[in-house]
């Protein structure tokens, strides 16, 4: 029975990976730039997020001398109007403009942002999710590393604010298990990828790449922008800066909806490393391990396990990490039953629509 053990093994190797990641993430803080340029912030919004305007008044406060707001909706009437009308009254000396956008392209973000960069005035462009809430130094930070020519996009990892069971327990999956794995991957020298939290990039590559309209027909354009402009000889940085999105009050159906989604347009976009994440599941291995009277594996790869979720959410200031590191081990066996589901199926659930997606991470139309 000690074959059985070997899972665990696997998994305690990668979360020790996951630990010398975290140990060596913030070895070299790029400070703020005091040359700053002139950024375009472009923010696609549907519906109103949960604590949608502080999300909005973090960005009209920013610290930068020269910046831009500019907002696409796809449908005249939608709720979050009322917010951003409240912004333009509350904030008059910041440039703000709203477009309702009419758009048929798969994905209907990318649609819209492609018609938001047209009318953007500024050299940088940043794109980043409609519930993000940033620091007033954020700007300035996030665009410092463009400074080098050599790198292409700046990109941030994330924590989740949360008021539910569901939410808290998807927000700690974001903290232990997702966002080591973005560090294991910057480690081990994978860096074609960028996250929505936060992509800070040049308007000029943009248009090298083709525009939105390269990446319109995929349902993960954050990837497929990175991806892109990484065929242009550029790479991606991540910023110092952590910023914070807000789940909310999810269900469990909810979660589940969101995670499912996620979790097939990662397969399908980046199909060997979404075979890989298996090793990533220490519980369930763990439980292997324990099943198979190979204690010491079992409880060292939780140890690692928990030791390396404890220090990403350090890195991600996330005080919630703390507090419910007992629940990772549940959250783990929840994160498997996902990662179980994301193997099978090309439908997803996306801002009310059941989309289907293609073997090469495109919406299919038909």
């Amino acid at each position: 029975m000690l074959w059985l053990a070997l899972p665990a093994v696997a998994a305690s190797a990668y979360y020790l990976l996951a630990l010398i990641a975290a140990l060596f993430w913030r070895r070299e803080q790029r400070p703020a730039t005091d040359r700053p340029r002139g950024v375009s912030v472009l923010k696609p919004v549907h519906g109103r997020d949960p604590r949608f305007y502080d999300a909005l008044v973090s960005h009209a406060r920013q610290d930068h001398p020269e910046f831009e707001l500019l907002f696409g909706v796809s449908d005249p009437n939608d709720p979050a109007l009322e917010d951003i009308h409240r912004l333009e009254r509350e904030f008059p000396a910041v440039p703000i403009g709203v477009y309702a956008i009419a758009t048929d392209a798969p994905n209907a973000k990318a649609g819209v942002l492609a018609e938001l960069s047209r009318h953007a005035r500024h050299p940088l462009l940043l794109v980043n999710d409609s519930d993000i809430r940033v620091e007033p130094d954020y700007l300035r930070t996030v665009i410092a590393p463009l400074e080098e020519a050599t790198i292409g996009l700046v990109t941030c990892l994330y924590r989740a604010h949360a008021e539910s069971w569901p939410s808290r327990a998807e927000a700690l999956g974001i903290a232990t298990e997702f966002a080591p794995s973005v560090m294991v991957a910057r480690l081990l020298g994978v860096a074609e990828f960028a996250l929505g939290s936060t992509m800070a990039f040049r308007a000029e590559d943009l248009r090298d790449m083709g525009g939105f309209e390269a990446i319109a027909s995929y349902l993960a354009d954050d990837y497929q922008l990175g991806a892109h402009i990484c065929e242009l000889g550029r790479r991606i940085e991540f910023s110092d800066v952590v910023v914070e999105t807000d789940l909310g009050a999810g269900s469990w159906r909810g979660v589940w909806q969101h995670q499912l989604r996620w979790s097939r347009t990662i397969r399908v976009s980046r199909p060997s490393g979404y075979f890989g994440y298996a090793v990533t599941h220490a519980t369930v291995w763990a439980l292997v391990a324990f099943a198979a009277g190979q204690w010491p594996a079992g409880v060292v790869a939780l140890a690692i396990r928990i030791a390396a979720g404890l220090a990403a959410g350090s890195i991600l200031h996330d005080r919630a990490v703390s507090r419910l590191c007992w629940m990772m081990p549940l959250r783990d066996l929840f994160g498997f039953a996902v990662w179980c589901g994301g193997l099978f199926g090309n439908q997803v659930q996306w801002r009310g629509r059941r989309l289907k997606l293609r073997r090469d991470g495109k919406i299919d139309r038909h």
